[in-house]
């Protein structure tokens, strides 16, 4: 626990809200978009095919991927200009947090994030924070009956794994390593959830329930901003 705690917290509070899928659908746009700017085919585009895979996994609508295939790929309405921003700073009880943006408009985010890590933490210089985490790749994936997880990962080329969510295993990866072992996790039956570039803690704190739930409140406020992509959180 308390790896990824960012992605995984986030994954599961989206779903439960009643306007989730609309703010997870925006924000899947967002990164097709950015990742077919190097390249429309999803073949050749490692970074897109996964963004695609995301999107599928959420049931966004062909039509909607397609388009934002397109625009990335400045097919439609011009060119994109999002760019990707990374904040860092103290969240309640100085838990290190990491913020990923995707923004057409840095001024707005920047000033956005700012008041959001006033209101309950503290926002960092760049490198305050992320020095105590290491940038990996993350597979989260669901073996075929009877399937080892630790011959998994061996065999994939994963560096590392822990039990995941629902009854999955979360396999960790170099950062240049996360295509191949996802694919290498698919051509031996596990059925691939998600793959992403992830913070993993190196010291993730642990707290009590009423501090936890402080932390949880500041984590969904940053999230409702429709720039913010990932969030990274060390605790445990």
């Amino acid at each position: 626990r308390g790896a990824v705690v960012g992605a995984q917290w986030k994954q599961k509070h989206r779903e439960a809200a009643a306007n989730a899928k609309g703010k997870i659908f925006t924000k899947l746009a967002k990164e097709i978009a950015v990742a077919a700017k190097s390249g429309a085919d999803p073949s050749m585009n490692a970074t897109l095919r996964m963004a695609m895979e995301a999107a599928r996994k959420q049931s966004m609508p062909r039509d909607t991927i397609d388009r934002a295939v397109k625009k990335g790929a400045g097919l439609l309405d011009g060119p994109v200009n999002y760019e990707t921003v990374t904040y860092e700073g103290f969240g309640p009880h100085r838990v290190p947090v990491i913020v990923e943006c995707l923004t057409d408009n840095r001024n707005r985010t920047s000033a956005n994030i700012r008041l959001l890590f006033n209101k309950k933490g503290q926002l960092a210089a760049a490198g305050a924070i992320s020095w105590d985490f290491t940038r990996l790749g993350l597979v989260e994936a669901k073996g075929p009956a009877g399937a080892d997880p630790d011959e998994a990962a061996l065999e994939s080329g994963a560096d590392d794994l822990e039990p995941g969510e629902d009854g999955g295993t979360s396999f960790y990866t170099k950062p240049a390593d996360l295509d191949a072992v996802s694919k290498a996790l698919g051509e031996r039956g596990w059925t691939v959830e998600k793959v992403m570039l992830v913070w993993k803690a190196n010291n993730p704190l642990s707290l009590g329930d009423a501090d936890r739930a402080e932390v949880e409140a500041f984590l969904a406020a940053m999230d409702e901003d429709d720039d913010v992509q990932n969030i990274f959180v060390g605790l445990a």
